[in-house]
């Protein structure tokens, strides 16, 4: 692979579709609006918005979310069913993805029916969408477990109908990035002239890791949800996935992510699924230093430990004075309270903060702290 991409990749965040098909979620109209808005205000390319041909609500939704006018291009699912895009046509829309199953498997167990009459499907549904002026996707639901020879048939008749890109799935997040990788490539090399959208799901861990190997290997456009959202495990997440292109592909998608840390609250908030303190890029902790060792060398210089500054993604630094801690950090923390502690004071109590935090199985707070502080400097005086 190589280290850094030399292409264009544009984000389509489904947080409004697949983010809310997470099991219990339901977002209300005006949390879909709000969630659009900030995705769109921090740069976001492509919103999946919907699945009007759900019903009312849905379309009512969606609609609003078309009135609203933003720059970002609002894309909705379907099925390949005519009347799936007639419904997305009625609520203003003029991206669709039209999603068919492509894999033995589906085709068979879930479709009961057989290769051609996908390949009869998808020249019905993408003639008709076509014929009205629509961007459309193609989305192959499981394309991680089709012959790829297949999916190469399918991309021909797509290129050949007009489509503007193909959405290779991996639908029960079972691939690992080096499967990923060569798949797309094989894809990309077989079909130039169509654009591929790379769509991961977590099931293993490696949603993440598997859009970006698709991108590496030359997938134009990728899918992510906030904080992960979406059915199961979930799919990549946006704030994983952007600051992944960035430091580690030397690749900026033109996104700003100081609000990452705001927008993955509110839809923490508004999915009822609260963000993990530890969860990767936007958690509270994932920017703390208890460690000896490690709080030294943060307060030395930051790019010893952290690969990143945090507000850039719009949270902060903590200290934390717990079991592991060393004295920088217990002087840096007390510095952070306003009290200027010597080093010769934190050390003598170091063994006392240390005993604290494994009677209390927990670290000190800044009012254990000050209690620890008050009756040391009692002992002090009274000494």
């Amino acid at each position: 692979m190589e280290h850094t991409l030399k292409h264009e990749v544009i984000i389509d965040d489904t947080t409004l579709r697949d983010g809310e098909q997470t099991a219990g979620v339901v977002f209300s109209k005006k949390e879909k609006i709000a969630i659009a808005r900030m995705l769109d205000s921090i740069g976001v390319r492509e919103l999946e918005c919907g699945i009007p041909a759900m019903g009312e609500d849905e379309r009512a939704a969606v609609r609003a979310l078309v009135d609203l006018g933003l720059p970002a291009r609002l894309i909705t699912w379907n099925r390949a069913l005519v009347a799936d895009i007639q419904a997305s046509i009625d609520c203003g829309i003029t991206a669709v993805d039209i999603s068919l199953s492509v894999s033995d498997q589906m085709i068979a167990h879930k479709l009961r029916k057989d290769r051609r009459w996908v390949k009869e499907q998808l020249r019905h549904s993408l003639g008709f969408a076509k014929e009205r002026g629509l961007y459309v996707s193609v989305g192959g639901e499981d394309s991680s477990r089709a012959d790829p020879l297949f999916l190469v048939e399918l991309m021909e008749v797509a290129r050949d109908m007009g489509a503007d890109r193909f959405r290779f799935c991996d639908t029960l997040g079972i691939l690992e990035p080096f499967t990923m990788y060569e798949t797309v490539r094989t894809l990309r090399t077989a079909v130039p002239e169509l654009d591929i959208e790379v769509h991961t799901h977590n099931d293993l861990g490696m949603a993440t890791a598997n859009a970006i190997a698709g991108i590496k290997a030359g997938a134009r456009f990728v899918n992510t949800t906030v904080n992960g959202l979406g059915e199961r495990a979930g799919n990549a997440a946006l704030e994983e996935v952007v600051m992944a292109l960035k430091l580690a592909c030397g690749c900026d998608p033109g996104i700003d992510t100081h609000r990452f840390h705001e927008i993955s609250r509110f839809v923490g908030r508004a999915s009822q699924r609260p963000v993990p303190p530890w969860k990767a890029v936007v958690g509270e902790r994932v920017f703390s230093h208890e460690s000896g060792l490690h709080a030294d060398g943060v307060i030395k210089n930051p790019l010893n430990y952290e690969g990143f500054d945090p507000a850039e993604v719009g949270l902060r630094r903590h200290i934390v004075v717990g079991k592991h801690s060393g004295t920088s950090g217990l002087v840096e923390r007390f510095r952070s309270m306003g009290v200027e502690l010597a080093r010769e004071e934190a050390a003598e109590l170091m063994d006392e903060v240390r005993a604290v935090a494994q009677r209390l199985k927990r670290p000190l707070s800044d009012g254990d702290l000050r209690r620890l502080y008050a009756a040391g400097k009692h002992d002090r005086l009274a000494a």
